[in-house]
């Protein structure tokens, strides 16, 4: 269903993972810091999200990347990255991003790159999924929309994604 018709920011809190369970999860996410109006507003609906379902502060790790294409790079590092007991050092990576609509076709490129690289992470990594949170607007009134405006919080929504799927790997 098209966002105009849905927020998914407004979710229900009874649906989440128990903040017990979440309290012990690390989650990465990686932000590009071309469009920084909106794609760091987006990171501020991510981390509050995941604080308010029950993620420490401190198990969050946040990187800033020069552009949406290099997220995918990001995400890799963050999935190579192992813990003490040698597996995933995150429950969840969530890659954000912002994309406007040029009058060059370079924005098809960089929308294709970082879809096909993070749906290839998706496939390849074993119990830690790669949430792809990146805004792909014809305007700046669009990314506006879904960062904070009429459409919600996408970053949000990231968050709360990212929460469900490391919780239903078994």
């Amino acid at each position: 269903m098209a966002t105009q018709y849905q927020n998914l920011s407004e979710y229900n809190p009874d649906l989440m993972p128990p903040k017990e369970t979440v309290a012990t999860q690390s989650y990465a996410i990686a932000v590009a810091d071309w469009n920084p109006d909106i794609t760091h507003t987006l990171l501020q609906g991510a981390i509050d999200t995941l604080i308010t379902n029950g993620v420490k502060p401190e198990n969050i790790n946040v990187v800033h990347v020069p552009g949406t294409f290099e997220l995918t790079f990001a995400a890799k590092e963050f999935l190579n990255h192992q813990s003490d007991n040698n597996t995933n050092a995150y429950n969840g990576v969530i890659v954000l991003g912002c994309v406007i609509q040029g009058d060059t076709p370079h924005f098809d490129y960089v929308c294709q790159g970082v879809t096909a690289g993070i749906t290839k992470l998706n496939t390849l990594t074993e119990k830690c999924p790669v949430i792809f949170g990146v805004l792909t607007t014809n305007t700046l009134e669009q990314a506006q929309q879904r960062a904070g405006g009429i459409h919600g919080n996408k970053g949000v929504e990231a968050a709360v994604t990212a929460i469900k799927m490391a919780n239903i790997i078994w």
